[in-house]
């Protein structure tokens, strides 16, 4: 797909990432009340989704492949390692913290990414976008904020040395890696979709078999087992990989190419929306005021950072390349 054509499906392309992202939770839900532990759960879904991608990776990609040079196999590899560390920290914070305040450090990716880009990939936002990014991130902490306050005449939430201190302290750090991670696995994708000109499927490739390995040392060395669950079971898992990794993840990366990575990182936060969405028509779960006011706040984020943002130009070994 040429350039122009490919920013015109632009808007499409991130509606269809989130909406398939967003289904994440509903797919490990299921799989959970089987009884299968989160790390299990990970490293199944990266596995699953990169033996997806290799007949294709091995057949109408084997020349690229092979022409990577060490510097992007170490970069793709290090994206790779990133996404694990992302999946593995935030699933493991799950632990030692409460959901709300997960979702509130873990959904501070954006910020970082935003923080970084200037720096590392020589990518400024425009005012606009910056206070889309402030808007996406106030309403991530809402929506993650909504089941540790409750509201009886007056609003009552977590002291913050709650917050600060002990188990619930490493359980928030852990999360706060996660978003670290996730932005490193950004940052070096737009790098490499961009400045290296890697095609979509051999970077994913790459990205995805490295994350899927390092989560399945981490899940062997936690004393987990991937063996001895049935049939529905590792069905909802290889949905999971299908769906939010195959279609969610994989759009995500393809975008990168064109949008610069912090816009890209905004539009992560779309998915929280998703998910209660999906939720209440699938396991009828009404979404609170706070869900529904802090999802206003992230569409309207995600509307304003996407507006008159500049689009780097291609490196010269991408012009003329389809994905």
């Amino acid at each position: 797909m040429t350039e122009p054509r490919a920013r015109l499906f632009l808007p499409l392309t991130i509606l269809i990432a989130i909406l398939a992202v967003s289904t994440a939770s509903i797919f490990i839900r299921f799989a959970q009340n089987d009884g299968v532990p989160s790390l299990v759960i990970a490293a199944l879904r990266l596995t699953f989704a990169t033996l997806m991608l290799a007949p294709v990776a091995l057949t109408q990609h084997r020349d690229e492949i092979r022409r990577f040079t060490r510097n992007e196999i170490m970069l793709g590899a290090g994206s790779g390692i990133f996404l694990a560390v992302h999946f593995a920290t935030w699933i493991s914070s799950l632990e030692y913290t409460s959901v709300a305040s997960s979702v509130v450090f873990v959904s501070t990716g954006p910020l970082w990414v935003a923080l970084l880009s200037p720096i590392l990939l020589k990518e400024h936002l425009a005012r606009t976008a910056m206070l889309g990014l402030a808007l996406s991130i106030v309403g991530g902490a809402i929506i993650g904020l909504s089941d540790a306050c409750v509201w009886d005449g007056r609003l009552s939430c977590p002291a913050l040395q709650d917050i600060l201190q002990g188990r619930t302290a490493w359980g928030n750090f852990l999360a706060l890696a996660g978003a670290w991670s996730v932005t490193g696995y950004l940052i070096i994708g737009r790098k490499l979709r961009t400045t290296g000109g890697m095609s979509l499927v051999p970077y994913i490739f790459l990205a995805y078999g490295m994350a899927a390995m390092v989560l399945i040392a981490v899940m062997l060395a936690s004393g987990n087992s991937p063996f001895g669950f049935g049939p529905q079971t590792y069905g909802w898992i290889f949905l999971l990989a299908a769906i939010p990794q195959l279609i969610g993840h994989s759009t995500y990366n393809w975008a990168l190419k064109y949008l610069p990575a912090a816009l890209v990182a905004v539009t992560t936060l779309g998915e929280p929306v998703g998910s209660a969405i999906l939720a209440f028509f699938i396991l009828d779960e009404t979404p609170t005021h706070a869900t529904i006011i802090g999802g206003v706040f992230i569409l309207a984020g995600i509307y304003l950072a996407s507006r008159k943002n500049p689009h780097p130009a291609l490196s010269p070994r991408e012009k003329g390349k389809s994905f």
